[in-house]
């Protein structure tokens, strides 16, 4: 089984990606949906964020806005909760990839956006980098409009530049020119896999 990492700081295009490799019927673990799953109602690291971040759980869950806001007001805390979540994640990865290799997969994708900085990754076999300048970031990231320009900025700081993923990753798919420029780059990485 051929195993790609994908990769991509916020707002350079990796949910684009990710869903042409869904619609071309590639199973894909998602980092970021097992975050969400882990922290709502009733999830596996709830009670431990609760814990070491008092005050951000609201319903049951964790309100993201409020640990982003603790977050950004104590960066040390980023360390406390990756301990929390990274684990918990690598476990359901691996469970991930087991079913794809007992269904006889011959294609997988593993989306997970601090791919480089959560150490090696020895079942991947390529990894893939999508990548737009600083400006069309913030600007996609402002249209979203769930991220005040302070959590932008401390958000972009905290993950590594662009310029060491591109160096690191096997393939870099350019997001900036145009949709269709990185989806014909996606759809000839699918078929030369698939051969």
């Amino acid at each position: 089984m051929k195993v790609i990492g994908l990769t991509g700081g916020i707002g350079m295009g990796k949910s684009t990606a990710a869903k042409q490799f869904r619609r071309a019927h590639i199973p894909m673990f998602d980092a970021d949906a097992e975050v969400h799953r882990l922290q709502a109602r009733g999830g596996a690291a709830v009670a431990a964020i609760d814990a070491a971040f008092p005050g951000t759980i609201r319903d049951g869950a964790v309100d993201r806005s409020l640990l982003r806001a603790k977050l950004i007001a104590e960066p040390a805390g980023w360390r406390v909760l990756e301990q929390i979540i990274h684990p918990l994640v690598r476990a359901a990865r691996r469970a991930f990839l087991a079913r794809c290799r007992r269904q006889g997969v011959r294609i997988a994708v593993l989306d997970i956006p601090l791919l480089f900085e959560t150490g090696p990754n020895p079942d991947i076999d390529l990894t893939m980098v999508v990548s737009t300048s600083t400006a069309n970031q913030t600007s996609r990231l402002r249209k979203r409009g769930r991220m005040t320009e302070v959590e932008i900025a401390a958000i972009i700081a905290r993950q590594m530049p662009d310029s060491e993923k591109r160096r690191r990753a096997d393939l870099v798919i350019r997001t900036g020119l145009s949709r269709r420029h990185a989806q014909a780059r996606i759809a000839r990485l699918i078929q030369e896999l698939r051969r």
